[in-house]
């Protein structure tokens, strides 16, 4: 029986079509490089975790893609919105045999493994396990078997997703972990608020 999976959301890197509110003050270029790094980030964090994992691209699998650990599959988004999208690719890994699945974007820049790793071992107590953004919605949720509810009716990308998301959690009496609270990069005012200098940033 299998039993963790790691599922990681990417954006394909394209120049005008990722952090595009980000770009609003930076231009596209930079902005395309500061995902670029954090896309480099996520996969640093999640090589020492165990289990299984699947990268999962907004529109096609990269040529360019190097996996860091055997235990990595490639693969495209189901279509539709951002909770359609987790919803499928949830459904995927509990009909393929998984017992504790997480999924994060690729936005996070303090994202850590001992992060993720502490969200599997809770998952062993919890029902569901979920990873505050400042922003209002989350970084990492996890879960044991499927409950659509978390996905449908949301108002993605807004400072409500968190708390409608626990709504439904409760109100089906559902037990539940947070994570600590950290920053996903989306805006000019989220580098000023981690404190990065874009430059160093970029260099390291």
């Amino acid at each position: 029986m299998k039993e963790d999976l790691l599922i990681i959301f990417i954006k394909n890197p394209i120049k005008g079509s990722v952090k595009t509110r980000l770009a609003a003050d930076l231009g596209d270029d930079v902005a395309l490089e500061v995902y670029k790094k954090l896309i480099e980030i996520t996969f640093q964090a999640i090589e020492p975790v165990e289990g299984d994992k699947w990268v999962l691209y907004s529109d096609f699998i990269e040529a360019s893609f190097d996996s860091p650990d055997g235990n990595i599959v490639t693969g495209v988004q189901q279509d539709g919105d951002l909770g359609q999208r987790m919803l499928q690719a949830f459904a995927r890994g509990f009909s393929a045999g998984y017992q504790h699945i997480c999924i994060i974007g690729s936005d996070c820049y303090n994202i850590r493994p001992e992060i993720i790793q502490e969200a599997f071992r809770r998952l062993l107590s919890y029902d569901f396990i979920l990873g505050p953004s400042t922003d209002g919605g989350y970084y990492l949720l996890g879960m044991n078997s499927l409950f659509e509810d978390v996905f449908i009716n949301k108002r993605w990308s807004t400072s409500n997703v968190l708390r409608t998301t626990l709504q439904n959690i409760r109100k089906n009496s559902y037990t539940y972990y947070l994570l600590e609270e950290l920053t996903d990069i989306d805006t000019k005012a989220d580098l000023e608020l981690l404190k990065i200098d874009l430059k160093t940033f970029l260099k390291s």
